[in-house]
């Protein structure tokens, strides 16, 4: 009874998976519909009827987990890099030069040319040929947890195909989830209907799906996906990037039928221009053919940067354009008092989002396009995202056009504006202006420089838009009675709050540096500031020619710090801090401080026992250097979990790789 129950559900589950692939992986049928649905019915029932035998693999398994209150996350085994991009055949070209030159190779290369899908990328590890996890890219080393919600996917099978011999322990799979453009319409259309915010354009509308929190919700929307690549593969080398494709496929993975071989670069270039013909009929959205080199040997030679991989590159195609008319320009003030024109222009669809409004960059960008309120224009999306104004239609002026010019005071706070020597941009470089405040005290507040705990955004803009802060000074005078007036902000919260802004004000003089936001101060260039004058007073009264005499602070970095001093209003800040009792002059420096003269450091990796910027804080109090990138001038590579490219990096020049207990001891 038992193995004929058994068996029984072992074919419907093979039949309902073979069916699928079938429909959703090859989109060629066997049955109908209405014979696909009897057969999963006859599943279901037998399953609910004995439901200790349901399988993982089970097509009726697709949905069935209950919402999840957050995203776990996932760390990839092997990171996902990034590709650098391509824009023109000059560009690929050069891009094949670099190979051959680096392979010290000749002759024509062969590479895979595949079509660039508009989606969301996706790692999938199946277990013993059994679908186990998957993750979105994330950061490239970790990324969320979206199990249930790949699960969904009815073009995801759930068991490989074993009709080719043993299934690999492991293997992981990278690929893009995306959305057809027609599906991408009717679910527009029914959420018009429902009242509901319309999708900018497939793209959101797979990620925003496929990161919901309800699986059930995730099922509802209409997902595809195309597999591009392995991960990590237990038992099985591949000798080619097209050889890992094919068995892929055999497994029962969906590739994407445009991906070729061109043998050397003359062939890429007419692969990409039959790939832009043909882009419009497409079922789905592409920006772009992705083109890697196909010997796995070579992309072993050619090796990863810290974010790409040498082996391969992005050839995007032209940003889609449109006409439309400049009706006004305004101006904005962003965080670091960046002055930005925007054209405002009459609404115009431009690769399927509609465009209202278009950045003009700078002065410099205006003059040199003569761009004027009236004119009409072309304008793309740059790098099918950021809308741009091409150019001028010139021949359509009238002569009622009018030049446009940014102001010479911050249009919010009317205080003067600067261009500093070398830049393009005017700045307001008023610490209170209104336009800049929330982001600074955000700034200001975050772990790295004052480290305000509890002093979050929400709570930042109910003090700023009630006028309680004006400017980050204003912090060290706020009140429990300020705080408790405020919506959802108890007596424990506010007096948490204090208590953090009381520890806050004996920070490090060069947290308070960084935290004051100056242009082109980070945090490294605030400790050397620190180590040179000791105090804000000394500081804030040295002069262009004393600032430039320090090793690693320039002519950028100089101007900045003199205009930010010379500032009546930063001056009257600086003077309310320190009347709140935020410390003004650094620690004594203890006598181990010059245990790591002379040595330079890297870190890489997930590190536990302390942040990256802790540990450089560490080494450079300890009178070494941190430094961001592995050079012939490294000392010490200290890792953490998943290293990546530096700790590779570092080993070809032979450079000591050590733990973060071995950097402990150390400076220990």
């Amino acid at each position: 009874m038992k193995e004929d129950i058994l068996a029984e559900l072992k074919h419907l589950r093979e039949q309902l998976n073979h069916h699928n692939y079938r429909y959703y992986v090859l989109d060629d049928p066997e049955i109908s519909d209405a014979e696909y649905d009897r057969l999963y019915r006859e599943l279901s029932a037998l399953e609910q009827k004995f439901p200790e035998f349901i399988t993982p693999d089970s097509p009726t398994q697709r949905v069935g987990a209950a919402p999840a209150k957050a995203f776990n996350t996932v760390t990839h085994t092997l990171p996902m890099l990034s590709l650098d991009n391509s824009l023109n055949e000059e560009d690929i070209r050069a891009f094949d030069d670099r190979t051959k030159k680096f392979l010290n190779n000749t002759s024509d290369i062969e590479y895979v040319c595949e079509v660039k899908l508009d989606g969301l990328a996706v790692e999938l590890v199946f277990e013993n040929g059994l679908f186990s996890t998957a993750s979105t890219r994330g950061d490239g080393v970790t990324g969320e947890d979206v199990t249930n919600n790949i699960r969904t996917i009815k073009s995801v099978p759930l068991k490989l195909l074993d009709s080719n011999g043993p299934l690999p322990a492991r293997l992981e799979v990278r690929g893009e989830v995306i959305m057809e453009k027609a599906n991408f319409i009717k679910l527009n259309e029914s959420r018009d209907k429902k009242g509901e915010p319309q999708f900018a354009n497939p793209r959101n509308a797979a990620a925003g799906s496929l990161r919901q929190l309800d699986p059930a919700i995730t099922a509802s929307r209409p997902l595809d996906i195309f597999f591009y690549a392995t991960g990590r593969v237990s038992g099985i080398t591949f000798f080619s990037h097209m050889e890992s494709l094919l068995y892929l496929k055999k497994m029962g993975l969906k590739i994407n039928p445009l991906t070729e071989i061109c043998a050397g670069i003359n062939k890429v270039i007419q692969y990409h221009q039959k790939v832009l013909d043909n882009r419009e009929s497409l079922a789905y959205e592409i920006d772009g053919i992705v083109v890697k080199v196909n010997q796995t040997d070579y992309q072993q030679r050619l090796g990863v940067r810290s974010r790409s991989p040498r082996w391969a590159i992005a050839y995007k195609f032209p940003a889609s354009r449109e006409t439309t008319q400049i009706t006004d320009i305004k101006v904005q003030v962003g965080r670091t008092g960046t002055l930005t024109p925007v054209a405002e222009m009459i609404p115009v669809i431009v690769g399927g989002v509609t465009v209202s409004r278009a950045t003009l960059h700078n002065q410099d960008e205006i003059d040199r396009k003569d761009i004027r309120v009236g004119d009409w224009v072309v304008i793309q999306r740059a790098g099918d995202v950021i809308p741009e104004v091409v150019e001028v239609i010139t021949s359509k002026r009238t002569g009622n056009e009018t030049k446009f010019i940014l102001p010479e005071k911050c249009p919010v706070c009317n205080s003067h504006t600067v261009r500093l020597e070398g830049e393009s941009a005017k700045r307001c470089i008023n610490l209170a202006c209104p336009a800049q405040i929330k982001e600074r005290i955000k700034h200001f507040a975050s772990k790295n420089a004052m480290d305000i705990d509890g002093l979050g955004e929400k709570l930042i803009n109910q003090l700023v838009d009630k006028n309680i802060i004006r400017d980050v000074s204003d912090i060290y005078f706020l009140s429990k009675e300020h705080l408790s007036n405020l919506e959802r902000i108890a007596d424990k919260s506010a007096e948490n709050i204090l208590t953090a802004i009381q520890s806050s004000r004996n920070r490090s003089l060069d947290r308070l540096i960084f935290g004051l936001g100056i242009r082109f101060v980070g945090e490294h260039i605030a400790r050397i500031l620190v180590k040179a004058f000791g105090t804000l007073e000394r500081l804030a009264t040295a002069t262009t020619d004393e600032l430039l005499a320090i090793h690693e602070i320039g002519p950028q970095v100089a101007d900045s710090l003199v205009d930010f001093f010379a500032n009546r209003e930063n001056r009257g800040i600086l003077n309310r801090l320190e009347k709140g009792g935020v410390t003004f002059r650094s620690a004594e420096l203890k006598t181990v401080s010059k245990i790591l003269e002379g040595k330079t450091f890297v870190f890489t990796g997930a590190l536990k026992k302390f942040t990256r910027s802790e540990g450089e804080r560490m080494v450079e109090d300890l009178g070494g250097r941190a430094a961001s990138s592995v050079s012939k001038n490294t000392d010490f590579v200290v890792v953490g979990d998943s290293p990546g490219s530096k700790a590779q990096k570092a080993k070809e020049l032979g450079i000591k790789l050590i733990s973060e207990a071995e950097f402990m001891e150390m400076i220990n």
